[in-house]
């Protein structure tokens, strides 16, 4: 059974990434399932540090992106979600070309969220792991 409250059309969630920080470095929604989100990110010259390597802010770009759509899935309709706390544990190395992000719940509250967001390379390696805490608020 779906954990989401809204629309999980990928086609129409991809839309959230439109004219954002998150086209400009190129991830991509690729897969929603019942209680998981999966983008991937590439590993290039918009996302990488001088070592040719994943970027450690690239990662917590992914990481937040896709726990603040999963989150925003999760809301009732008269409700929005905030950025309450990111962490992130850069584990490995993150190489071209791309690495892959899945993010699943923790705790969906009324009140908060805790999303665990685990990238991994192409080699489904993990390359961070990431947490993702969120507010749920009442629209005005």
């Amino acid at each position: 059974m779906a954990i989401w409250k809204k629309n999980a059309d990928l086609s129409e969630v991809r839309k959230y990434l439109l004219n954002t920080m998150c086209e400009h470095v190129g991830i991509e929604l690729v897969e929603i399932g019942d209680d998981f989100i999966k983008a991937t990110m590439p590993v290039d010259d918009r996302t990488a540090q001088h070592m040719g390597i994943i970027h450690g802010g690239a990662s917590v770009v992914l990481a937040e992106t896709i726990g603040s759509i999963a989150a925003t899935l999760c809301c009732p309709d008269d409700h929005f979600i905030v950025g309450l706390e990111v962490n992130a544990n850069h584990v490995r190395a993150g190489k071209p070309p791309f690495v892959t992000g899945i993010v699943r719940p923790l705790h969906i509250g009324s009140a908060t969220m805790v999303w665990d967001i685990r990238i991994t390379d192409v080699d489904d390696k993990l390359v961070c792991v990431s947490r993702l805490t969120t507010a749920v608020l009442k629209n005005r």
